[in-house]
């Protein structure tokens, strides 16, 4: 880019003094620097912009990549129980005294069990101990204030 050294930059600076005024010099340099430390910042932010869509664009070859050995993987699977299922049956028939299944045989599996919906009825409370039991046992039964508990418990014989 630019190579600036120490006698590029006085050279600037003479100039710029000549030309712009001392009283003005500080305000424009102000205005100078900030507006390179913008530029900076603008810069780096394409920056990191351009780094992300790289990354975002890696990560989708690498997404596909798995799905596509994932689809090797489940057909693999696929072959293998269509080969376990035929040798299966292939011994099934060999077998000697095998009866031929029927459509209705009973398997193995138990039967489905069908969603029962469970029995509440959530204005009562079954397991609600009496109130007449609470307040035999001295259970508090409702909020106390501060005041009021201090009242409560404070001894009789002062006032």
């Amino acid at each position: 880019m630019l190579d600036l050294g120490i006698s590029k930059m006085a050279l600037i600076g003479a100039v710029a003094l000549i030309v712009i005024g001392p009283e003005k010099l500080p305000r424009v340099a102000r205005t100078v620097g900030t507006l390179l430390g913008r530029a900076q910042r603008y810069v780096n932010d394409v920056k990191a912009e351009v780094n992300r869509a790289m990354d975002v664009d890696e990560l989708k070859r690498m997404k596909t990549s798995i799905e596509q050995a994932g689809r090797v993987v489940e057909q693999g699977v696929r072959d293998a129980q269509r080969d376990l299922e035929k040798n299966w049956a292939e011994v099934k028939r060999e077998l000697p005294g095998a009866a031929q299944e029927s459509p209705a045989a009973p398997t193995d599996e138990p039967p489905a069990q069908q969603y029962r919906r469970p029995e509440k009825n959530w204005r009562v409370k079954r397991g609600a101990t009496p109130q007449w039991y609470k307040a035999r046992q001295g259970v508090r039964r409702q909020v106390q204030s501060g005041a009021a508990r201090v009242a409560r418990f404070r001894p009789k014989n002062f006032s």
